[in-house]
């Protein structure tokens, strides 16, 4: 302690007597005193500049912020989800933004609030697209057939980063296990298309049950997946249906587009289809057809080129928000 305050009385000596030399013991006890005094120079930020970066979150806090959207029955799309709200903490926005380097973007700290009404809350009612706020699409595959296509259809989704639904014909799944085990080992989702590909309108009820609770066993047992949606086979389905699937746990879900693939048209014509038609909350139906195949690339970036993303069913039905970018 005495050592200390000796360097600090001759430290102030020679800046006042004018013996400060640049060289020598002097020099040599100031540099010992500059650790400090740059610490606290760092840590001080003029009020101005923190007005000024408090207004800058704010600015974009007022620009982003968003009220939860509620999910709706609409009456042509039926059951619509909803889309979480967004809201910019702008506490902790400004928190860290004191932290960050002179380079370095400006992090927006987000929370997302849920809507008051969810898909559950709207009862057994079939589902079209997802939200249109969302700026998300879903490729749905139904696979009864065409074997030949499915692996490079997956090679392209890998390619391209995309992740799709399979839907399953049970009756295809219980021949074809190592197959589907392989859309999931590349990260796509598998989902529930009955078992032997029934128009789902004309069953009794218990028909009807057994088609959907078979494969939703074949499911499970084989692969694992714990199945949460059911797509109708050929998109036939009656009021009945929809609350089979849903006593046992899935939503019935359909599609907004229809690339018509089994019809075998031009790949160049099915990417123009759906290129131009794809919008926020588009289902894209298609099928491993040769076309479908063809076009597949071509489909992907046409979707992208309008600024939309591509996700799972799940994803694209979900609430969740598509976050916004950092603050350049």
């Amino acid at each position: 302690m005495k050592t200390d305050k000796a360097a600090l009385v001759l430290a102030c000596i020679a800046v006042v007597i004018g013996i400060g030399s640049t060289n020598g013991p002097v020099k040599e006890m100031i540099a010992g005193l500059k650790p400090q005094a740059d610490a606290a120079v760092l840590s001080y930020v003029p009020k101005q500049t923190n007005d000024e970066l408090r207004a800058q979150i704010a600015g974009k806090a007022a620009e982003l912020n968003a009220q939860p959207v509620d999910a709706v029955v609409d009456r042509v799309w039926k059951a619509i989800p909803g889309y979480n709200g967004l809201e910019v903490d702008e506490e902790a926005t400004y928190r860290n933004a004191l932290l960050r380097g002179p380079t370095d973007s400006l992090k927006l700290v987000y929370r997302q609030t849920e809507p008051k009404v969810s898909l559950s809350d709207l009862g057994a009612q079939p589902i079209y697209r997802g939200n249109p706020a969302k700026p998300m699409v879903s490729l749905m595959i139904n696979v009864a057939w065409g074997n030949e296509y499915i692996v490079p259809m997956l090679d392209i989704l890998d390619a391209e980063k995309v992740k799709v639904t399979f839907f399953l014909d049970g009756s295809w799944l219980s021949h074809n296990k190592e197959l589907a085990a392989e859309m999931l080992k590349r990260g796509h989702e598998v989902e529930n298309h009955a078992y032997t590909h029934p128009n789902m309108s004309t069953l009794s009820r218990a028909r009807a049950t057994a088609e959907i609770e078979k494969t939703q066993k074949l499911l499970k047992d084989s692969l694992g997946v714990t199945n949460k949606w059911f797509a109708p086979p050929s998109g036939d389905f009656n009021q009945q249906t929809v609350e089979i699937a849903a006593s046992l746990g899935l939503k019935t879900v359909l599609w907004t587009l229809d690339t018509v693939d089994w019809r075998h048209p031009s790949p160049d014509s099915v990417i123009a289809k759906i290129s131009s038609k794809a919008e926020p909350g588009t289902l894209i139906l298609m099928h491993p057809t040769a076309s479908s195949s063809q076009a597949l690339r071509g489909m992907i970036r046409g979707i992208r080129a309008k600024g939309l993303q591509l996700g799972t069913v799940s994803q694209t039905l979900s609430t969740e928000r598509i976050t916004p970018p950092e603050v350049e």
